[in-house]
């Protein structure tokens, strides 16, 4: 499960660099600056969660195996739902999806899986032992 949340993790961070080089390069003169500036949010939490994701990994043998694959598959999941909402959002009108009105409301569920991740990690993180315990 390891090497599969790794290669996920990476995936994610690659894809992010794709999507904001088809958003910079591609999509600018088709979105409105505010629909870019939404595109361009999306990519930077699907980054940032694509990096945690890869540190919390790293924590592999320290914390519970469990607890790393969970934190990792809710960053995962809060990329699906929270950055790939708004990518879709921000290019509705391109897709020809306007009116698919239900896409606004999984954005912030994106949003609070991403909280759920840091607080398990944070947990995750309280129950470590250090040599000076």
């Amino acid at each position: 499960m390891l090497k599969t949340s790794l290669i996920i993790a990476a995936s994610l961070a690659l894809c992010s660099v794709c999507l904001g080089a088809f958003g910079a390069h591609t999509l600018k003169p088709l979105l409105s600056s505010e629909q870019l500036l939404s595109y361009e949010t999306a990519v930077r939490y699907q980054m940032y969660h694509s990096l945690a994701a890869l540190l919390v990994l790293s924590f592999y043998e320290r914390l519970n195996k469990k607890q790393v694959v969970r934190i990792s598959q809710l960053f995962f999941l809060g990329i699906l739902l929270f950055s790939g909402s708004i990518y879709l959002l921000s290019c509705r009108d391109l897709l020809g999806i306007s009116n698919y009105k239900w896409l606004g409301p999984i954005t912030p569920i994106g949003g609070m899986v991403f909280m759920a991740g840091w607080i398990y990690l944070i947990f995750a993180f309280s129950k470590i032992k250090t040599a000076a315990e």
